[in-house]
């Protein structure tokens, strides 16, 4: 107690500029004091949360998400959601709304939307559900169920109440799609029906 008692006399014969000073530097270390333990409790509850089990799943969510892929300058897809989630642990996006393209030699191939996608950043898939609707560069369309994208080298696989048309040209339905690799042939199967139209 004494020590304190010496300590506020000699504080008291210091001159107003000086005590500025003193009171600066004491709010300072305080200040610093109190971020160093508050960044040590922050650190403490991030390092518990990381070291969760496998089945404390951990989420972020987002809201207007856009996930592209670009390789040695070549795009080949860019995708949008209005909202969604990312899960680290299955390293999966979820998003709700979607639109977006697939490219062919960094030009679009293929527009999509759709109420729902997913994309698997392990396996680089992508699939839309529910009221999926894609457009080709050469106007043709397609209504589906379920999308699958699997890489631009691979078949893109449409499934359920497939539907497609093409300007006033043709309109075929079918329980199975494949769009070719370079998004330029269809094939369908399971319940075909087609039918053509001609100019007249």
């Amino acid at each position: 107690m004494e020590f304190f008692k010496k300590l506020y006399e000699r504080f008291k014969k210091i001159d107003k500029k000086r005590r500025s000073y003193v009171i600066a530097i004491f709010l300072v270390i305080f200040v610093m004091s109190w971020a160093f333990i508050s960044a040590g409790v922050i650190t403490a509850n991030f390092n518990r949360s990381q070291i969760k089990g496998k089945e404390d799943e951990q989420k972020v969510d987002a809201v207007g998400i856009i996930i592209t892929e670009t390789k040695d300058g070549n795009k080949y897809f860019e995708i949008y959601g209005e909202t969604g989630n990312y899960s680290n642990d299955r390293s999966v996006a979820t998003l709700n709304n979607v639109i977006g393209n697939f490219y062919q030699k960094n030009e679009v191939a293929m527009s999509f939307q759709s109420s729902k996608g997913t994309y698997d950043e392990k396996t680089g898939v992508i699939t839309l559900y529910d009221n999926t609707y894609i457009v080709l560069k050469d106007n043709t369309s397609l209504n589906t169920d379920k999308l699958t994208w699997s890489g631009s080298d691979k078949e893109t696989i449409a499934e359920g109440h497939v539907l497609i048309k093409k300007d006033n040209e043709m309109i075929a339905t079918a329980d199975k799609g494949y769009i070719g690799v370079g998004y330029e042939k269809f094939k369908i199967v399971g319940n075909t029906k087609t039918k053509i139209y001609e100019d007249k």
